[in-house]
């Protein structure tokens, strides 16, 4: 299962997002440090297109895709040289796929801490840098020792320098010049602001009418290295809390239909490469993950290794079109299926149905 850090200052609100994506218990104070131990959690990632599936097929399950999140410790200026519980922090991040950062917006004159949520993520990218910058001297040097003696190592020694260069002009690897394959040449070095990231700006209820104008600054910041939502975790760590029932009328009564976190949930979850297919039938209709790009029988494997193994077709609808037909039965009579054979390239939202032998 794919893991995601939630990364913040103090008081940015990211035991609150871990809770109410995770329906954790993580710890949640008016003073900085309230997380002091890791807290992991699992979120369902919420797909309209499983219940749908499920009405169509009178399903008895249903089930969705998950995504882990982890809260760590939170990050103070100076993390990177050990100021508050900076190696903890640090080690933290270096062990999960991607980064979501909370950044504050809300106002409190109780909750101790800033409240310019760019000023959050300079603070949060200074250390972050300051991090990449000490491992890639230390590789650096052990790699040019090495070389002497083995001279394969040139190219990753090229990518290392480029890569140091704009870290020590205060550029994070992910809004970096270096291209994906240089990035890809990196990741045995574990850098920090390597991974993939995806920013939460953490607003007041009372802040909501004016969410574009507070995203917009941390978007330009970032241009098209992340992608940035307005949040009001508070809010949704409350509504998470209700029935399902009574979380959607307050949703809907304040005009945000079905919330923020489950945009937060399915953004994370694309952030790191996945898509997701469908099965549909009596017994289940499901949501399946798969590495974005995968061909029908790589995607057939993530069911289970014998129909990757055995693949012999996949029938084949977009889900939109099921709907609209009614039923996988009214698509297989109407000629709706499509047959694809091992070189088809597995799109998001495609219901499948695959034949094997084995």
């Amino acid at each position: 299962m794919e893991r995601l850090s939630i990364v913040g200052l103090p008081n940015a609100g990211k035991s609150s997002l871990f809770n109410a994506l995770t329906g954790g218990d993580a710890t949640v104070a008016a003073h900085p440090f309230a997380t002091t131990e890791t807290n992991v959690g699992v979120a369902e990632v919420p797909d309209r297109r499983v219940e749908v599936l499920g009405e169509l097929s009178h399903s008895k399950k249903l089930v969705y895709t998950h995504v882990e999140f982890v809260d760590i410790a939170a990050l103070v200026a100076g993390a990177a040289t050990g100021e508050g519980l900076g190696n903890r922090f640090l080690g933290g991040i270096r062990d999960v796929d991607a980064m979501v950062l909370v950044l504050r917006a809300f106002e409190d004159p109780n909750v101790i801490g800033g409240t310019d949520p760019l000023e959050d993520l300079h603070t949060l990218e200074l250390e972050l840098v300051l991090a990449d910058v000490a491992t890639v001297e230390s590789q650096l040097d052990k790699h040019r020792r090495a070389s002497k003696g083995d001279k394969s190592l040139a190219g990753a020694i090229s990518v290392m320098e480029k890569a140091l260069a704009e870290l020590e002009e205060g550029t994070p690897v992910y809004r970096s010049s270096l291209d994906a394959e240089e990035r890809a040449a990196l990741r045995p070095f574990f850098l920090l602001t390597n991974k993939p990231v995806l920013a939460v700006v953490n607003m007041g209820e009372d802040q909501l009418g004016d969410a574009d104008a507070l995203v917009k600054p941390v978007q330009d910041e970032f241009g098209d290295a992340a992608d940035v939502l307005g949040v009001s975790v508070q809010l949704e760590a409350e509504a998470a809390q209700l029935p399902a029932e009574e979380r959607t009328e307050l949703l809907e009564g304040l005009g945000l239909g079905e919330g923020a976190l489950p945009r937060v949930a399915r953004a994370a979850y694309h952030l790191l490469g996945r898509r997701t297919f469908l099965t549909t039938g009596d017994t289940e209709s499901r949501a399946w993950t798969f590495r974005a790009g995968a061909k029908a029988p790589e995607a057939a494997g993530v069911i289970h290794t014998d129909l990757q193994r055995g693949f012999i077709r996949a029938e084949v609808i977009a889900y939109e079109e099921l709907v609209e037909v009614g039923s996988w039965q009214k698509a297989k009579e109407t000629g709706k299926l499509r047959v694809e054979g091992k070189d088809y390239e597995v799109k998001d939202g495609d219901v499948l149905e695959i034949r094997f032998n084995v």
